[in-house]
């Protein structure tokens, strides 16, 4: 009787356990960006927010700087549901779809305000098209404005001919193209060794990644050219999100919402600080010449031009929305 007892006992246990064990669900959120960055920093707290919100019933767990996934496999991860949800740097995108780079053009929106009216503008049509890949947009935030970073001092574009300049998007590549400059394909992961080892003389990128990768340490000088402020969104599985009940999926909706509000806000804070940290490091910040402003608006009105051929009536329908 004892024996019988102690065996349903254990039984119990067990499929209280296994109830409780079932009754959480688990997500891998790989992002591409060190656990000190900003965006980083934003996705804890949201996962936090979530694992409050559901009183513990999901957990997210985010894997920062490329653990999981290196940078350009995350969008591919989370569709294919080897992970549930994912942050990707949209730009990253633009040679599958043209509208995913529209942030990266130079010079189109320079400001936090110009920033989040083309995010306006480029909603609907991410929302459409992740849509159509099984996937939703959660939210996105604004990088801090993007400078030049090189080792020697430069008066105009030409100045960059020859340099061995750090390429992350097809967009930065192009920009190297066509001021002369060597690109060189290298993710914010492998930066820092790639500077030290010589590979990259040159990039562009704001001054927290910068401060991020130690830039400092190998390259000196730094100029303001505020060209464009690129996004980092947070997408999700539709299967995995449509598998949560209803008052999950709101924690996550409110937790995404509040979560895009905090990180804009701290976009733009580390954007003063970054600049900072990076002159007491022994960074020379420089304003940019008339020259070179006048050579990189150049560049930045071929490349709207070349955008706009590739990207068709879509793109004429985004620019026009956001010139409203």
């Amino acid at each position: 009787m004892k024996r019988r007892l102690f065996s349903a006992t254990l039984l119990a246990s067990a499929m209280a356990l296994g109830t409780a064990a079932q009754a959480q669900t688990k997500w891998d959120l790989p992002a591409a960006y060190p656990a000190t960055n900003f965006h980083s920093q934003n996705l804890v707290e949201f996962a936090n927010d979530v694992d409050k919100a559901t009183g513990g019933k999901l957990k997210i767990t985010v894997h920062s700087n490329a653990a999981l996934f290196k940078a350009p496999e995350i969008k591919r991860a989370v569709q294919g549901g080897q992970a549930q949800i994912g942050e990707i740097l949209l730009v990253n995108y633009q040679n599958e779809w043209q509208m995913f780079g529209a942030d990266g053009l130079p010079f189109l929106a320079d400001s936090y305000d110009t920033s989040m009216k083309l995010y306006q503008a480029q909603k609907p049509l991410l929302e459409k098209k992740l849509a159509e890949q099984g996937m939703s947009l959660l939210y996105a935030v604004a990088w801090p404005p993007q400078g030049i970073y090189v080792k020697k001092p430069i008066a105009s574009a030409a100045d960059l001919k020859g340099v061995k300049w750090r390429a992350y998007s097809p967009a930065t590549a192009r920009i190297a193209e066509l001021v002369g400059a060597q690109p060189v394909t290298v993710q914010a992961a492998e930066l820092s060794q790639a500077m030290a080892t010589g590979v990259v003389e040159s990039y562009m990128s704001s001054g927290s990644t910068g401060f991020d990768t130690k830039t400092y340490e190998h390259i000196k000088n730094y100029y303001d050219t505020q060209a464009w402020l690129p996004k980092n969104a947070v997408i999700v599985n539709k299967k995995a999100f449509d598998a949560l009940d209803k008052p999950t999926q709101d924690a996550v909706l409110k937790a995404a919402a509040d979560a895009e509000v905090r990180g804009w806000n701290a976009s733009k804070k580390v954007n003063v600080e970054s600049l900072d940290k990076l002159k007491a490091n022994g960074m020379t910040i420089h304003t940019p010449s008339a020259q070179l402003k006048a050579d990189m608006q150049k560049v930045g009105e071929t490349m709207l031009k070349e955008w706009l051929d590739k990207a068709g009536p879509e793109g004429q329908a985004l620019m026009g929305a956001y010139r409203k």
